[in-house]
């Protein structure tokens, strides 16, 4: 499997990470983890990702580590930030316990978020300098960040010079932060796509409009080659196989190298105009529309509507859209039936759009099913012949 120089860490990361957010019993065993990362290994993947944060995921890997080369590994582990610097180091020992190894390869403070999230890990006296402690003793390798924020966010922490890496949000269907993927290669930081198969669309389950459209490769290898191909300054994809059954519909991807054949040029063509069919109602995600008063995260649900109406992604709009005022800082934003229709973002959208309406009809669609969708598709047709 192709590797890439993980920034300025000089780690060689396989273009794609074992993710561990679902080692999580009953699902997964001691014996069915084996198998998992035994599965990923003959594969030819050298990094594994988990995180304090994950359940069970870091004791189900170290019960394992004694069976596996430890040697020939990357483990990256996530914390969460903390006040003091005296839990962090406590974090950082329970996992280096709980993982049964010696170094952490690559650390992640997990979830720098939102301004203040930065702000703790900047404090000299906080989380960071039992971080510094620990590298100073040989116990962590390389620090970076994960992050869910607003690119906003991410940019500050780039800019910070704190980090090594950074572990985003970054996919065909959400490029928001294409700015923080480029800025992070311009400092030589390792840049790690979070979830791309999940995040990136529950690719795993794609519509059949969706699959027609990727055609002859499955969605999961053309958004794989659509990171990989098109930016050479992205280092890893990570994805999280509970069973080793779940790798078949990413293998076809793992070993296809190089810029975008032909054939990969046309799909992306048919991916980019697909997005036509929505019309003049199309949100082109400039963002210009917050802040909204009641602090609906417009563009993410709008973004929701393109995928489901274009794509027919309705699974992934409701899995999403219903983390709306349920995630907090992870997922922010209200849902788009707490609209006022105050009219405050109608003069800033450069594409026109009744915003309200738009989110009105994407809470409808989204929050109550197959029946929205339906009382939508009708909107939609007396819209056009109205």
């Amino acid at each position: 499997m192709q590797t890439r120089r993980f920034g300025k860490t000089d780690l060689q990361t396989t273009v794609f990470t074992l993710g561990g957010m679902r080692f999580i019993p009953p699902n997964v065993n001691a014996d069915q983890m084996l198998a998992v990362v035994q599965r990923a290994l003959d594969l030819g993947i050298n990094h594994i990702e988990t995180a304090r944060g994950y359940g069970p995921s870091e004791q189900l890997l170290g019960d394992i580590m004694h069976l596996i080369p430890r040697d020939d590994l990357i483990i990256t582990t996530k914390i969460g930030l903390t006040e003091t610097d005296d839990e962090m180091w406590r974090y950082i020992n329970e996992s280096l316990e709980r993982l049964k190894i010696s170094h952490i390869d690559n650390f992640d403070y997990h979830g720098i978020n939102l301004p203040e999230h930065l702000e703790m890990v900047k404090r000299s006296d906080g989380c960071r300098r039992a971080v510094e402690r620990a590298m100073s003793q040989g116990l962590i390798r390389h620090a970076g960040f994960s992050t869910h924020g607003p690119v906003e966010v991410i940019l500050d922490s780039i800019n910070s010079g704190i980090f090594e890496s950074v572990n985003l949000h970054y996919y065909f269907f959400n490029q928001r932060n294409r700015a923080a993927v480029d800025r992070a290669a311009e400092l030589d930081m390792g840049v790690f796509i979070i979830s791309p198969a999940d995040k990136g669309g529950r690719l795993f389950h794609p519509s059949a409009t969706l699959s027609a459209l990727t055609a002859p490769l499955h969605p999961l290898v053309f958004n794989q080659r659509w990171l990989l191909a098109l930016h050479p300054h992205v280092h890893t994809l990570s994805f999280g196989p509970s069973f080793t059954d779940e790798f078949d519909p990413h293998v076809a991807g793992f070993e296809l190298e190089g810029p975008l054949t032909d054939q990969e040029t046309e799909i992306l063509a048919r991916m980019e105009n697909q997005f036509t069919v929505l019309g003049p109602s199309l949100c082109k995600a400039c963002w210009e529309c917050l802040p909204c008063p009641v602090d609906i995260n417009i563009p993410e649900v709008l973004r929701l509507r393109n995928m489901t109406m274009a794509f027919d992604m309705e699974e992934f709009g409701r899995y999403r859209y219903k983390m709306f005022e349920n995630a907090g800082h992870w997922f922010p934003g209200s849902k788009g039936d707490k609209c006022t229709r105050c009219g405050d973002c109608l003069p800033r959208c450069p594409e026109g759009l009744n915003i309200p309406d738009l989110l009105f009809q994407t809470h409808d669609m989204l929050h109550t099913g197959e029946e929205g969708k339906r009382l939508f598709d009708k909107k939609e047709e007396a819209a056009a012949t109205s």
